[in-house]
């Protein structure tokens, strides 16, 4: 397992979760909700530089059947944005599917009223992503998912 912080980051259309990796990848825990739009990548970018970050896991909302649908196709390309915005930290994307609804599910089982999840889930999505990679790391030696090229301006 290499050594340090990780950030998860699912990209909806309205909000960003962001998640954050402890340093030994152990285990993942919420840290914000950002608002997607103008400034967003600032925002990621003064994250990444405040927790140290050294690398951004971003969710890939794959299909059930594993292909990649229109939203895969956004999340690819913003993705390539935040690499260049991050350029020397590297992003990586790994496959989110069903993450949304796994936060959703245990945000009702711990009885955060749906209102209030709105405004959270996005953050509980990113972590159960995040824990996800961080264990699949830890279990294979090999970072989770695929890196991303920045994009060219």
């Amino acid at each position: 397992m290499r050594p340090g912080v990780r950030l998860g980051v699912d990209l909806g259309s309205v909000r960003i979760g962001v998640a954050a990796g402890d340093p030994s990848g152990f285990l993942a825990s919420p840290v914000e909700t950002v608002r997607r739009g103008a400034g967003d990548l600032d925002r990621l970018a003064a994250l990444v530089e405040e927790r140290a970050a050294m690398e951004v896991l971003v969710g890939l909302p794959r299909s059930l059947s594993g292909g990649d649908g229109p939203a895969a196709a956004l999340a690819r390309a913003w993705a390539g944005e935040l690499a260049a915005r991050l350029v020397p930290v590297p992003v990586r994307l790994v496959d989110e599917r069903l993450s949304t609804v796994a936060a959703a599910r245990d945000l009702r089982a711990a009885g955060v009223p749906g209102r209030k999840a709105r405004g959270v889930v996005d953050q509980a999505a990113a972590v159960v992503f995040l824990q996800a990679a961080l264990d699949a790391e830890r279990a294979s030696g090999a970072p989770a998912g695929e890196a991303v090229t920045p994009a060219r301006p």
